[in-house]
C-alpha cells in the first residue's frame, strides 16, 4: 500500500496560520463565538480554505486540542521527571495527574467547546487513549493487585471539562486545590510505601507548564 502524499508546503503554512489565529482568539478569551469566518478573518485567509481544511467548528477545535496534545505527550515520553522518565512511578503518576490539571485548567475553553460539539469524542481520542494507557501502565507498576485499567478510568473522569469548568466558575477552586483534591484520592489508591499523606503533598507547589509556579489559574474564569 502507497504512503499517503505529503502535504503540500502552501497548505502546511495555512494550516499552521489558521491554527495560530484561532489560538490566539481563543486566548484573547473568544472561545464561545469561535466561527469558521472569523478564524479566516484573522488567518488573512478564505473561509472556504478553513472550511476545507477542517470541515467545521469542532474539526478546528479538535485540531487546536491535538496540537497540546501532542506537545503534552512529548513532556510526558521525554521530558525531564518527575512528569518525564527517571522518577518513582508514584511521583510520576502524582506529577502527571498535576500537569493534566495544569493542561485541563488552560484549555478549559475549547475542551468545553469539544465536549458541547462531540460529548463522545473524549474517549476516543488519541489524548484520552494516550493519557489512560499511560496511568493504567503506573497503576499497574504501583498495584499489581488492582484493576488498573478502571483505576485509570476513575482517575481520569475528574477531568471532564464540564466538571472542571464548574469547579473554576462555581466554586472557585484554584489549580492547586484541585491537585490537592487528587493527591487525597491517590493516597486511597497507592500502596502505604507510594503514597504521599494529603497535608504533606497539599503544600507542595509543582512547576506550571511554563516554568512559573502555578497558583490560581482559574482566577480568570471567575467572570
Amino acid at each position: 500500500m502507497s504512503a499517503a502524499p505529503a502535504e503540500r508546503a502552501d497548505a502546511a503554512r495555512n494550516r499552521q496560520k489558521i491554527l495560530a489565529a484561532a489560538a490566539r482568539l481563543v486566548a484573547a478569551g473568544a472561545a464561545e463565538r469561535l466561527s469558521l469566518d472569523e478564524v479566516a478573518r484573522a488567518a488573512d485567509v478564505g473561509v472556504g480554505t478553513v472550511y476545507r481544511r477542517f470541515g467545521d467548528r469542532a474539526g478546528l477545535v479538535f485540531a487546536l486540542l491535538d496540537e497540546q496534545h501532542q506537545l503534552f505527550r512529548t513532556r510526558v515520553l521525554e521530558g525531564p521527571p518527575p512528569l518525564g522518565p527517571g522518577a518513582d512511578t508514584g511521583d510520576r503518576l502524582r506529577a502527571f495527574l498535576h500537569a493534566l490539571v495544569d493542561l485541563s485548567v488552560g484549555q478549559r475553553e475549547l475542551l468545553l467547546l469539544a465536549e458541547s460539539s462531540s460529548p463522545p469524542a473524549r474517549f476516543v481520542s488519541d489524548s484520552y487513549a494516550f493519557q489512560h494507557a499511560h496511568a493504567t501502565g503506573l497503576i499497574a507498576e504501583l498495584r499489581p493487585d488492582a484493576d488498573a485499567a478502571f483505576l485509570a478510568d476513575a482517575l481520569l473522569a475528574p477531568f471532564a471539562p464540564s466538571l472542571i469548568d464548574h469547579q473554576c466558575r462555581a466554586r472557585g477552586f484554584s489549580p492547586e486545590r484541585i491537585k490537592s483534591g487528587f493527591d487525597q484520592l491517590l493516597h486511597g489508591t497507592l500502596p502505604p510505601e507510594a503514597a504521599v499523606p494529603p497535608v504533606e503533598q497539599a503544600s507542595r507547589r509543582l512547576p506550571a507548564d511554563d516554568g512559573s509556579v502555578a497558583d490560581d489559574g482559574c482566577a480568570n474564569a471567575r467572570r
